[in-house]
């Protein structure tokens, strides 16, 4: 069975001054990355695709480089769309986080509604369904907030924070068949 293994980046260089969608990944994210590398799951891959954010980029080159494939950019895996409140500190960036799960039909303080970037996504993760190659398990890398979101459509259950990945930094996986879409794995990290 191909499975497709959903991605979400690893730590990157938080800067205020730098437009979110251009944080690059931090030495710890590549470090990850490089161990996530050498799992065996990995070494299966046929297909990467990623976000058009440089963090995800970042970490589907690495995984490209190694396996000696082209990664496909689409730029529907993009995280939601957080621009109208930019860079926010973690305290504030948690709660207004929270209040996105927490009210999906509503645009929180000008973000992207959660219940659009889940159509979104969707509807990228389709694209990808369509475009890769049957051969391999496919790589999506892409984000957090938009990976719970496919997570809570798969799993069939409400929108919800309750379904976030792991840990503060990112850096996780979960995995689902191509053709049946059934989980075979919820959140890991991936370097397990």
């Amino acid at each position: 069975m191909t499975l497709v293994h959903f991605i979400t980046h690893p730590e990157v260089v938080i800067d205020p001054a730098v437009p979110v969608p251009e944080w690059p990944l931090s030495a710890t994210g590549i470090a990850r990355m490089a161990l996530a590398l050498e799992r065996p799951w990995m070494s299966r891959l046929g297909s990467v695709f990623s976000s058009a954010e440089r963090k995800a980029r970042d970490a589907a080159r690495m995984i490209a480089e190694r396996f000696g494939l082209s990664s496909v950019v689409i730029e529907e895996l993009g995280e939601n769309d957080r621009s109208a409140t930019g860079y926010l500190p973690k305290d504030a960036f948690e709660a207004m986080a929270d209040a996105f799960f927490a009210c999906p039909d509503d645009s929180v303080r000008g973000w992207e509604r959660a219940v659009d970037a889940q159509r979104r996504i969707l509807s990228a993760a389709g694209q990808v369904m369509a475009r890769a190659p049957d051969r391999g398990d496919i790589a999506i890398v892409s984000h957090g907030a938009v990976g719970t979101l496919l997570l809570c459509h798969l799993k069939g259950v409400p929108i919800s924070r309750s379904e976030d990945q792991p840990g503060g930094g990112g850096g996780n996986v979960y995995s689902f068949g191509r053709s049946d879409r059934v989980l075979t794995s919820g959140w890991r990290r991936i370097e397990d």
